[in-house]
This record gives C-alpha cells, sequence and structure tokens, in this order.
C-alpha cells in the first residue's frame, strides 16, 4: 500500500468545487488574488518514476497520442517531441487532494481532445471527498469536474485492472463508469457533464481480498472494473450496439448488452472462479479476450487464465500460455494487449510472477500458441529476447546484485498495464511499481533477435516524499522517500546514479545533517525486518551522503521514526516509530534510553549548540540541554495537540525554533508558532490560519535572518509561501496552476540560494523553484532604540534586566546584550524578548549592561542607555564565579584567559569551570588547568597548584584555540567550588 498523507491534508481542506465548473489546470486562467504573488518557475527533481503506473491508454485514432495514469500521483499526456510526459492535475489543491489518485482514464477516438479522468484515492474514511469525472476538450491543458455521490479509489485493491472509462466509439457523447462498492454502472449521455446509474446492470460486484479487514482497505469491492465497445456493432453517429463489461465476481465476470446498454446479460458459458482483469475486443477478428487472476491485485495473484470468446458464435477457449489446472502456474493473468496493425498478434502479462520476474507471453496466432519473453536454460540459468538498458535510469537496480535466476534491473512486476502501440508494431510499453518501460523494436521478438527495453518516463515523477534537507555544503539536496529509499542530488536536472545503500531502506523515514559540519548525516527507515534481520534501521555517512554504514540500533525497533545530528556530528538522537527516544555518542555503535521524553516524539538538534536537542509529542515540547540523555516538558502552551505537527531549528541561531501543523478539527488548533528561548514559550502568528510545514533557507540580500518558507493557508489561502522578515509578511510563490494536492510532508529552502526552496509530494515527486533573482526592497531602517535597562532580583552571581521594547517597520527580531568591558565590550546573550537574565557574575561587583535590539534585515538600533548595578556579596563560606574573555585573535585562531575567583569568605581547596562555545571553537592547548571538551562542551578543573583560593583571592588560566566563521564569546560560564 503506498504512503498516504490523508490526515495532513484533510486538516487542511477548504470548499469544493462545484458540480461542473472549472477546476483549473494548465492554461486555464485564474483570479488575481489565487495567482502567484511573486513569479516563481517550478520544476521537478529528476528521479523519474519511482511508483506505480497502472494504467497506459493509447488513442486509437491519433498517432502519439497517449497517456498515463497513476495511484497516488494524477495523470499524464506523452510529449512525442521530447520523448517525455507532462503532468496533468497539478492544479488539483489540499480540498481535493484524493483527486491525484486515478483510478481510470478515457481518450476520446472521435474528438481526440477530449480525455476523461476518474478521480479519487480511497473508498474508505482515508479521503474526505467523493470521487469526480474530470473532463477536458484540450488534452488535459484544462479541465472542468462533475463530482460523484459515491468515492473512487485510485490507491484501493484492484486499481490496475481496468480500463473502467470508456468512450463510445460511435457516438463519444457516450461515456461509461464502472463504479466501485456496490454502486454498479454509470452512464454519461453529454461527454461527461451529467451521470446516472445504469440502472438495468444486474451486477455491481462482489468480490473483497479481505471483507472482514477494520481499516477499510483490504474489504474494498473494486465492482465494475472494465467496459469495452465493439465498434463495428454501429456506424458513426450511432450509439455502438454490442459493449462487454468486465466485474469483479468470480462466478459472474463477464456482462455485455446488444441494444446500446438498455439491457444486460450475463456471457454464457464463461468461466468462473477467477476475476476478469482486462477484456480486450479485437473487432477485425470478432473475439473478445480477457485475462484472469484469483485476486484483485496488484500485489498478489497465484491462478489465473487467458480465455477468448467467439463472438459470433458465444463459444469460449481457454488459450492460456500455462493454464491454472498446470502446476507450473503460480501466478493470474493480467496486462493484456492486441496489435490493432496484426489482431492475432497478443501478449499478456503475468499477475504476479514475483519470482524470479514478470513473464510476458507473446502469441501471433491468437493465442494458438505462446513464447515466453524468458526461457528456462539449464537451471538456474534463463536466456531472454530482451535486453535492458537503464542507463538513464541507473537506479533501477536497487543497489542489487542477485545470484541466478534472478537478475538486475528486474524486468518488472504489477505488470496491470502493457500496451501495443495500434501505431506503431514496434512501439510497446508497460507499467510497473517502479517505473514506466517501454521498447521501440518489439518485433526483434518475432524475429529471433533480442530486443531492447528501456525506461520511457522521464517527466513522470511519482515519488512520495517523506523529508528534504539542503545543507550549507556538498549536494544542494539529499531526499529521504517511500518505496525506493532516497537520493543526493548533486544535479536537480540529473537522474541520480543510485539510491542510499548499505542499508537500503525502503522507505527513509527522517534525514538530518550536522549544522556545523554538515558533511556528517543520518537517515532513519524502514524495510521489512525479515528479509534483513541484521541490518539497522539507522546509517551514518561522513562524506555528505555519497556513501553510508550503518549503526547498531535497540531492540524492538521496526520502523524508523525520526532520527537528529548535534550541530557538531558528536552526537544523534534517535526516535524510532512505537519505541523510546534513544542517544548515541559517535555514529550509532551503542545506545542510550533518554529520559523525560514520551515514544512516538519527533526530535530534531539545535543548530548551534551540540547539547541541545528538541522534541515534541501530543501538544508538549520537551528540551534537552546534555545531548539527549534526559528531555523536560517546557512550558510553552497553545500548541497544537492533534494532527501532523512539524518543527525545526534556525541554522545559527541558538535556541530559534519554528513549528508548524496541527489540526483544526474538533477544536484543535493549527498554524505556525515561533520560539527564540529553546521552546520554553512559543509566539503563534497571526494571519495564518493553517500549516503543514515550514524550512529555511539563504536569507533575502540585505536580510540577516534567514527565509522561511511554509506551505499554509496565509490570509484565507492555501499554497506555498516565503517570509523575508521573520514570518512578519508573508508572499505566495506558488499559483492555481500549481498546487501539487498532496504536498507539504517536506519542504526547505536553500542555505545557498536565495528564493529557491524545495518541496515534497505524495506522489508528484520533488518540485524545486526559484524566483528568478527577484529581491524584496532593501530594509534600511532600523528598530527603535530600546529602553533603559532596569536590574532587578539581584544576587551575588546574578540579576534580571527588563526595557522597553523597540518598535520597527518590519518587525524586531531580537535583542543582543552587552556587558561594558572597556575597550571592548562583551556580548552577554540575546533575548526575543524585553527582558534578560544575567547568570554567572561576580559577587559584591559592579557591573554596566546595555541592549541593542534587531530587525530581520540586519538592522541595530541605537544602543540604549547603561544600567548599573552591584551584585550583592557572596555567602559566608567558599564560592566562586569565572570571567572569559578573549585576549588575542587572528584569521582561525585566538587566545583566551579565564579569571576564577572565590567569591565566598572562607578559603576553597578546589574549582571547575564550565562553558560552550557557541560558534564550534575548539581549544587546542591550556595551560594552569585540565580541559576537557565535548563538541561545544567544555570543563576546565584547577591544576593542582592552583585549586586553593583564600577568601576573595583569584586565579586565572589561559589557552589557545581555533575557529571559523566567527568567535563569539560564551553566553554563561559557570564556575563550583570545590
Amino acid at each position: 500500500m503506498r504512503r498516504r498523507l490523508f490526515s495532513v491534508l484533510a486538516a487542511v481542506a477548504v470548499a469544493c468545487a462545484a458540480v461542473g465548473t472549472a477546476v483549473g489546470g494548465g492554461a486555464a486562467s485564474v483570479s488575481p488574488s489565487s495567482a502567484a504573488a511573486e513569479p516563481y518557475e517550478w520544476k521537478n527533481v529528476r528521479i523519474d518514476g519511482g511508483g506505480f503506473v497502472p494504467g497506459i491508454v493509447f488513442n486509437q485514432t491519433e498517432k502519439d497520442l497517449i497517456y498515463a495514469r497513476t495511484d497516488i500521483g494524477g495523470a499524464y499526456r506523452w510529449e512525442q517531441a521530447s520523448r517525455s510526459w507532462t503532468p496533468l492535475l497539478d492544479w488539483v489543491g489540499w480540498d481535493k487532494w484524493g483527486y491525484n489518485g486515478v483510478v481510470s482514464l478515457a481518450t476520446d477516438p472521435v474528438e481526440t481532445g477530449r480525455v476523461y479522468v476518474a478521480a479519487g484515492m480511497y473508498t474508505n474514511d482515508w479521503d474526505p471527498n467523493n470521487g469526480a469525472v474530470l473532463r477536458s476538450a484540450d488534452k488535459g491543458r484544462t479541465w472542468q469536474a462533475t463530482p460523484l455521490p459515491f468515492k473512487l479509489g485510485g490507491n484501493m485493491p484492484g486499481r490496475g485492472m481496468g480500463e473502467r472509462l470508456a468512450v463510445d466509439p460511435n457516438d463519444n457523447g457516450v461515456v461509461y463508469l464502472g463504479a466501485p462498492e456496490g454502486n454498479g454502472l454509470w452512464r454519461s449521455t453529454d461527454k461527461g457533464v451529467t451521470w446516472a446509474k445504469v440502472t438495468s446492470f444486474p451486477n455491481p460486484g462482489n468480490y473483497a481480498q479481505d471483507p472482514s479487514d477494520p481499516n477499510g482497505y483490504l474489504s474494498h469491492r473494486p465492482g465494475v472494473v472494465w467496459v469495452t465497445f465493439d465498434p463495428s456493432s454501429a456506424t458513426a453517429g450511432q450509439r455502438t450496439q454490442r459493449i462487454y463489461v468486465g466485474v469483479a465476481d468470480k462466478e459472474n465476470t463477464v456482462y455485455s448488452s446488444a441494444d446500446a446498454g438498455v439491457t444486460w446479460t450475463r456471457v454464457a458459458g464463461q468461466p468462473t472462479g477467477y476475476i476478469a482483469h482486462k477484456g480486450v475486443l479485437d473487432h477485425a477478428g470478432h473475439a473478445l479476450y480477457i485475462a484472469t487472476s484469483d485476486t484483485g491485485g496488484p500485489y498478489d495473484g497465484g491462478k489465473g487464465d487467458v480465455w477468448k470468446l467467439d463472438t459470433v458464435t458465444g463459444a469460449w477457449t481457454r488459450i492460456s500460455p500455462i493454464p491454472s489446472s498446470s502446476a507450473d502456474d503460480y501466478f493470474g493473468y493480467s496486462g493484456l494487449t492486441i496489435d490493432r496493425l496484426h489482431p492475432g498478434t497478443l501478449m499478456v502479462a503475468t499477475q504476479v510472477s514475483w519470482w524470479p520476474d514478470v513473464i510476458f507471453f507473446r502469441s501471433t496466432d491468437a493465442g494458438a500458441t505462446w513464447t515466453r519473453i524468458w526461457d528456462w536454460a539449464s537451471y538456474p540459468n534463463r536466456t531472454f529476447r530482451y535486453k535492458m538498458d537503464i542507463s538513464s535510469s541507473p537506479w533501477l537496480t536497487f543497489g542489487a546484485n542477485p545470484q541466478p535466476p534472478e537478475t538486475t534491473p528486474k524486468l518488472g512486476w504489477m505488470t496491470e498495464s502493457l500496451e501495443i502501440d495500434p501505431f506503431d508494431s514496434n512501439r510497446m510499453m508497460y507499467g510497473t511499481g517502479a517505473t514506466l518501460y517501454g521498447t521501440e523494436d518489439l518485433l526483434k521478438w518475432d524475429t529471433g533477435g533480442q530486443f531492447t527495453i528501456k525506461p520511457m518516463v522521464r517527466g513522470l515523477e511519482e515519488t512520495a516524499v517523506l523529508d528534504l534537507i539542503s545543507p550549507p555544503s556538498g549536494a544542494p539536496l539529499v531526499s529521504g522517500l517511500g518505496d525506493i529509499g532516497g537520493f543526493r542530488h548533486t544535479d536537480l536536472a540529473a537522474v541520480p546514479p543510485m539510491m542510499f545503500t548499505s542499508p537500503v531502506f525502503t522507505s527513509t523515514t527522517s534525514l538530518d545533517y550536522a549544522e556545523t559540519k554538515p558533511a556528517v548525516m543520518v537517515r532513519a527507515g524502514n524495510f521489512t525486518d525479515a528479509d534483513r534481520p541484521s541490518d539497522s534501521h539507522v546509517a551514518f555517512s561522513t562524506d555528505g551522503g555519497a556513501n553510508w554504514f550503518q549503526g547498531t540500533e535497540p531492540g524492538g525497533i521496526n520502523e524508523g521514526g525520526t532520527v537528529a545530528a548535534a550541530a557538531d556530528g558528536s552526537r544523534f538522537v534517535w526516535a524510532p516509530k512505537g519505541v523510546a527516544v534513544h542517544r548515541s555518542t559517535g555514529f550509532g555503535t551503542s545506545w542510550t534510553a533518554s529520559t523525560g521524553i514520551p515514544a512516538g516524539a519527533v526530535v530534531e538538534s539545535d543548530r548551534v549548540n551540540p547539547a541541545r536537542f528538541y522534541g515534541f509529542g501530543a501538544g508538549r515540547f520537551y528540551a534537552s540541554t546534555d545531548g539527549g540523555a534526559s528531555f523536560a516538558a517546557t512550558a510553552a502552551t497553545g500548541l497544537p495537540a492533534t494532527g501532523n505537527v512539524k518543527f525545526k531549528a534556525v541554522p545559527g541561531r541558538e535556541g530559534d525554533i519554528w513549528l508548524a501543523g496541527g489540526d483544526t478539527a474538533a477544536g484543535g488548533t493549527s498554524g505556525i508558532w515561533h520560539s527564540t528561548d529553546g521552546g520554553a514559550s512559543f509566539t503563534k502568528l497571526s494571519g495564518v490560519t493553517s500549516a503543514v510545514n515550514i524550512g529555511f533557507g539563504k536569507a533575502a540580500p540585505g536580510r540577516a535572518y534567514q527565509a522561511l518558507y511554509a506551505v499554509a493557508t496565509v490570509g484565507g489561502v492555501n499554497g506555498v509561501f516565503r517570509s523575508d522578515d521573520t514570518g512578519a509578511s508573508w508572499v505566495r510563490i506558488n499559483d492555481d496552476r500549481h498546487r501539487y494536492g498532496n504536498m507539504g510532508e517536506a519542504v526547505t529552502g536553500d542555505p545557498r540560494v536565495y528564493g529557491r526552496v524545495y518541496l515534497g509530494t505524495n506522489g508528484r515527486g520533488i518540485l524545486y523553484a526559484d524566483n528568478g533573482g527577484t529581491v524584496p526592497p532593501d530594509d534600511t531602517t532600523p528598530p527603535s532604540r530600546p529602553g533603559t535597562p532596569a536590574a532587578s532580583a539581584i544576587t551575588s552571581s546574578g540579576a534580571t534586566l527588563t526595557w522597553t521594547a523597540s518598535t520597527d517597520d518590519t518587525a524586531v527580531t531580537g535583542y543582543d546584550v552587552y556587558r561594558e568591558a572597556g575597550a571592548t565590550d562583551v556580548k552577554a546573550g540575546s533575548s526575543s524578548s524585553a527582558s534578560f537574565a544575567l547568570t554567572g557574575l561576580a559577587a559584591d561587583t559592579s557591573h554596566t549592561y546595555y541592549v541593542v535590539a534587531r530587525d530581520g534585515a540586519g538592522n541595530s538600533s541605537t544602543a540604549s542607555g547603561p544600567v548599573t548595578f552591584r551584585t550583592a556579596a557572596g555567602p559566608v563560606g567558599g564560592g566562586c564565579a569565572a570571567a572569559y574573555k578573549v585576549t588575542n585573535s587572528w584569521p582561525g585562531g585566538f587566545q583566551g584567559e579565564v579569571t576564577v575567583k572565590n567569591t565566598g569568605t572562607s578559603a576553597i581547596s578546589a574549582w571547575t569551570v564550565k562553558w560552550s562555545f557557541p560558534d564550534g571553537q575548539t581549544i587546542t592547548q591550556l595551560w594552569s588547568g585540565v580541559h576537557t571538551q565535548t563538541g561545544a562542551d567544555v570543563t576546565v578543573g584547577n591544576a593542582g597548584w592552583n585549586g586553593g583560593l583564600g577568601g576573595g583571592a583569584s586565579t586565572a588560566f589561559g589557552f589557545g584555540g581555533s575557529w571559523t566563521g566567527a568567535n563569539g564569546v560564551p553566553a554563561t560560564v559557570t564556575c563550583t567550588a570545590g
């Protein structure tokens, strides 16, 4: 079953389109209010394929007019000039996301510009909407929709059977639709504008794979699954008289009408015990061929047959290449096609032969004899009538190296659609569970040569995207995908050579990189444990995702969940699905359970401080300051308790977090929240009524704060938005022709390219867009001067500063607090609000501080007036305080000194000083003390000779260090007396 995101999308649904009204797409006009406020060009990051293609439909009267349908990624039209596919349903938005599930497609043989789509993804409660028939008169450039009074199942069992939509080839005003779930057969007589049930049709179909399935998925009844006209039974302009219909009923699978659908009868003498997946009519040879299987597919099928009905005599003949009565038949049949230029030539595919591979059979004498696409030689070897060229999509090997009789790449699986071009006997296309293959020299099959099969899938992007990261160096994008694992994308316009291996995940559920060492990456994912019991669900890379190695894992893990890398790559926190959160120092050589955070929480890392990690679950936010060893719920309130919630920390800003998601159903909340204090508190953005996800990219020119990208509803409009001013204002960057229905599980900006966004969809692959170099106007106005701070709650080692807030023409993003220290003042820290807590101060000492406000463009205010206060006297007894300063600095290196003072009246015998570097600095040598450093965290103890300090006495230690990018002063330096 393909991954679904219905809960997310339902939470942000908007009003439905009216019956028969235009719903946009292609060249359709859109109102100014719904157009992008800033022009963006949207493209796919090339993967080529990546999902199941259950249907390929050739127009029978116009050469090279070909359509493909997918189960979760919409429909496509073939472009012969570029030999690529054009997506047709990108206009589908959140309100109708299920329309991306296409259960059938029909192309009009009379007015060839007309095309119809039966749209709807699920027939259970996963999809909140009913299905619809979409119609276009211009080959899918623009569309209109007629909602139906029932649901359709483009991603339900049996979706490969068909086609259940069909246009009368003599009177193209007549269109039929076979419906699921007991809804029978439907007909339109006005080219799909209105529909009515054919009440005389006697059998809606009774087959279900598992009628007792409580989820309503395997209990789905595919119903009426194909409609086939006999064009020779009428003349142009008259309704076709003879019609054949397939039904998912093992005892009554084929029906016919001889009076243009007025009355219907079960076709006499038909085979029983199996379901007719396909019904293809050779009207020239007066034969109906059916391919049958014992299940509805597309994943299974253990027995079946191919039958031929003489439509003149009514005689049935079993023509199975391998009959169901044979012990060699371990599959059903589907993928049935006729060569229209040579009607006695037909092909059929197995449904399903997983091992060693799918089998195609070909007959040139109407099924009397067959040849196979491959044959057994001396076991385990096989001989092949074909060769495969996957140079355009080399990842189709799946990184496998199987032993004979299996080969890589596989010929295919789930091959429900196998079609010979009605205008070219050499061209054949077929869909698989991962791509769309084809050949242009098929006739070599009949002459003893080898024909070549290649991917014919360019432009058809069907991956379900679960996570995306864009690191500041290395490949611009790394993806986590459902079904095919994920890729390192070094060139967005080129198909990557191979998916992740060592290990291979079926689906990568989470990705992260170390912000200050982006070559260090981690991924978590899913696979079938029984197939690879020795593999782990977590893997690491130290070269930016080019190569991977697996770590160990705690017991009981079956799914990847989420994983986070420390800012410096020194440790990792992992929240496997259904298992307690764990942490590892190093690359997963061992794991220790974290405390204070529930199983199932989503975890992320701070992008500055490697000791800080965050978590979220069930409306509570959790924070860790000890590398993930322990978490504690923060005091933050008002966060969404239901729905899918995503959060991320901002690069370069410790404790700066954005959270998006939620569910407005049943009184819940949804939107975007912002924290600048490590999740201790959050502020909800006004104007954003619901949201799915948020990400960050390079700041706009002249701005200091990263650009924000959100999949959200802003001002009543849902779409993809960018903010250059910390969420104060938003600009829509998609339009109504690029809505991508199932979008938003993953979104990120690019830290190297301003304006670029990467967007993950659930079935349309990865999209990226650029704004063509448009930049916002420069913001050169600084915030107003903040008020002079007031000092309160003064103790021997701390105080609280408060001041009157600044104002700004966009938004004040924070305040920097400075301590006057002679020629070079020292930054004590930053705050997002008009208050700041000072700690680690020397006792009985005068201190002077002031505040500077800043905005998202990097403008700084005039400094506030200074406040001077004196800390209280130290306690009677021993205590200590430490003061840090940089004494010398040069490119890449610096020297520092820390003064340690006994703040009490009694002597102390030892002391320990701790701090965390804000910018990844590293101590290279230290004197007059003994130190350790783990990531950014530094601990220094006294040397043997300077631990003893009398009351009020001081000592100092010095050190040399290295730095890159910045050399900020630690916000807090603590001292503990021994």
